[in-house]
């Protein structure tokens, strides 16, 4: 009885020890997969004008009464534009202020944000409330959502400062947002236009922090 109990307990070490192997193996596999991985760009829809098009100019009332807000055409501070289309019934809308939040605030040197949406203005105003996006710009414009040609969101398109659209696309993480930032820097209108164009991501992650 001794010797079966014996036997039973080292055959579970074996297996327990065969496990931990085979756990550090697929753990070590994903550490070379994530290494090889590129970091993938904001997703580009091609719908409405296109990067290297100058944007549509609009001058559309803010909507806490804050006067107009100018989007597209020249800026007067010389600033690029990004302009983010949310809602407040976007479940990833809500998840990526913070991050958008934070963007605004370490790029404010030489970009402006504008907040866009369309829809009940209480929902709005809740929204605007509940997180804090008093001190963005903000705007209520089916108009806008229908000339860019929006289907999902949340949306982001970068406006250089003479009112041209260097790039666009769906922003669902950090890593799309700043995407958008590293085209722009690069001349190109995405990430992945510049993976096409011979680019590696070595230079990518040292550009965008991933």
């Amino acid at each position: 009885m001794l010797e079966a109990l014996l036997i039973s307990q080292a055959v579970l070490w074996v297996l327990v020890l065969g496990l931990a192997a085979l756990v550090l193996a697929l753990l070590r596999q994903i550490g070379v997969l994530h290494e090889r991985i590129t970091p993938m760009g904001a997703l580009t829809l091609d719908h409405g004008p296109k990067e290297g098009e100058p944007s549509p100019r609009f001058d559309i009332p803010d909507f806490l009464g804050r006067g107009t807000v100018r989007i597209g055409g020249p800026r007067d501070n010389g600033h690029s534009l990004l302009l983010m289309f949310v809602a407040p019934g976007c479940p990833v809308c809500k998840k990526l202020l913070p991050i958008i939040k934070s963007v605004a605030q370490s790029e404010s040197d030489w970009l402006d944000t504008v907040l866009a949406s369309d829809g009940e203005v209480d929902d709005q105003r809740l929204f605007v409330e509940d997180h804090k996006l008093d001190h963005f710009p903000y705007v209520l414009s089916g108009e806008l959502g229908m000339t860019y040609r929006i289907g999902k969101l949340p949306y982001g398109l970068l406006i250089d400062g003479s009112g041209v659209v260097r790039a666009k696309g769906l922003i669902n993480t950090r890593e799309h947002l700043e995407s958008l930032i590293q085209a722009r820097q690069m001349g190109m209108a995405s990430i992945q236009e510049y993976l096409e164009k011979g680019g590696g991501k070595s230079e990518i992650t040292n550009r965008t922090g991933f």
